[in-house]
């Protein structure tokens, strides 16, 4: 399910005509009625674009000239369903919706039908939105293919997972791929205030603190129907409070207290923009750096609980794997990238487990900064002009005269050498002898010790 994305029946499969009602849940109340409304996603609705085009055709050829098949790629909450709901309304289209969940082949061939014998007799054209194509079988996929070729409905599909592995490659060829950058925290917040303020929502029936705000712009993570579900629970458990006899143009204050009970999370006090965000992030660090496993742990679930982003987390964990464990434990920075590639995967909620497992093995791992230090002090000595020339025999010879200058001449093959270590010079002369890397006596580190202090005995004969 994508934001906004109940049918205005409250039946899927079935087409939505006019506003919703004020029953309707708030996410489906403020979707939004034009292109100027939609959160985000600016990429996609620049003039000319194709989406603009599919969306308000200037004239019949442009129509035509319109994609047929369109499929959208992005996270949940982002405006996809709302996308493929204003293609067709705004165009004077039928809007029907499937979701790739409950449907098969029976349900999308009737659609299909029932589309080609309107455009027979005459009738509106029809969107077909189907919502998590990715879930369709191949047999499934291959079943849209001629009402897509034959532009008996223009399709608009929806999917969370890359269309290049879930979407069979002859649809995929069919469709103009557009792709929906997640909602950045400024999106969401302007949905929240539209939606507190705009008739169709709350109607200035609450007014939102600040502190509030901010905390259910961060529980929503970037997914607009959430932070719409939160304001609308918020709303209601503080009108409720307040009770009839309130005066009808006095708005309802929602403070945080209020937000936190009506989502039954406690608010970690944390601000993602502040000093707190710096502080919790950098005692994090620096319990993984200090190996208490412990307080790493507290401090990620901090993180968690008050909504902050996972792949930052992560980034946090790849940074802290190369400076502070380094070669000590050359596997955790293999963890730490393998943690954020499986965050970007599945995301939340189950994402905390996978961090968490990347957590422990960082801060329980044997640490070193020798190979931070190492190229530290390599760019010192390149940025104070310690440079030198190349030796000779190091410089590329594969070119026309390159021999005539010396270039390689005297260079030792190291595969040809015992051990495969040639003993030549390869620093520039102004550096010869100079030391960079100086491993520590801890963890994989100290079997480098013993083979560098070989290799560079081997070295120093030259």
């Amino acid at each position: 399910m994508d934001l906004f994305d109940a049918a205005l029946t409250g039946t899927r499969g079935t087409p939505a005509t006019g506003r919703a009602g004020s029953s309707a849940p708030l996410a489906v109340r403020m979707r939004p009625a034009a292109l100027e409304e939609v959160a985000g996603q600016a990429h996609l609705l620049v003039p000319g674009s194709p989406l603009r085009r599919l969306v308000e055709p200037d004239d019949e050829s442009a129509r035509r000239a319109a994609p047929g098949s369109v499929i959208l790629w992005g996270p949940p909450g982002v405006g996809k369903t709302t996308l493929a709901y204003l293609v067709a309304t705004v165009s004077g289209r039928r809007f029907v919706e499937l979701s790739a969940v409950t449907a098969g082949v029976k349900e999308v061939r009737q659609v299909v039908e029932d589309a080609r014998r309107r455009l027979a007799s005459g009738g509106e054209e029809t969107v077909l939105f189907i919502d998590e194509v990715h879930r369709f079988s191949k047999t499934q996929q291959d079943a849209l293919l001629p009402s897509v070729e034959n532009r008996w409905v223009t399709l608009v599909a929806a999917t969370t997972e890359n269309p290049s592995f879930s979407v069979n490659s002859p649809l995929l060829s069919r469709s103009l791929l557009l792709t929906l950058k997640p909602l950045t925290a400024d999106d969401v917040r302007a949905l929240v205030r539209r939606a507190v303020a705009d008739e169709r929502g709350l109607g200035g029936a609450v007014e939102l603190a600040d502190d509030a705000e901010d905390q259910l712009v961060r529980m929503a993570g970037g997914d607009a129907r959430k932070a719409l579900t939160i304001l609308e629970a918020a709303a209601g458990a503080a009108l409720a409070d307040a009770g009839p006899g309130r005066a009808a143009d006095d708005p309802v204050p929602v403070d945080l207290d209020t937000v936190e009970r009506a989502v039954d999370v406690a608010a970690v006090r944390y601000d993602r923009d502040g000093d707190q965000h710096y502080d919790v992030v950098s005692a994090f660090i620096k319990s993984i750096r200090g190996s208490d496993v412990d307080a790493a742990l507290h401090y990620l679930a901090r993180m968690v609980a008050a909504g902050e982003d996972p792949r930052f987390i992560a980034r946090r964990l790849v940074i802290s794997a190369a400076e502070d464990i380094g070669m000590a434990d050359p596997s955790a920075l293999q963890t730490a990238v393998a943690a954020a590639q499986a965050v970007q995967l599945i995301g939340m909620p189950e994402g905390r487990i996978v961090l968490a497992e990347a957590v422990v093995h960082l801060a329980t791992a044997p640490k070193s900064n020798r190979a931070y230090a190492g190229i530290d002090a390599a760019l010192a000595d390149v940025r104070a002009g310690k440079v030198g020339v190349v030796p000779a025999h190091l410089r590329d010879a594969h070119y026309a005269g390159a021999e005539g200058l010396g270039h390689g001449k005297g260079y030792r093959y190291a595969h040809d050498a015992p051990h495969a270590i040639a003993a030549q010079q390869y620093l520039p002369d102004e550096l010869a002898g100079r030391r960079y890397y100086a491993p520590s006596d801890r963890g994989f580190e100290k079997q480098v010790t013993d083979r560098l202090t070989r290799i560079r005995e081997i070295l120093d004969g030259a």
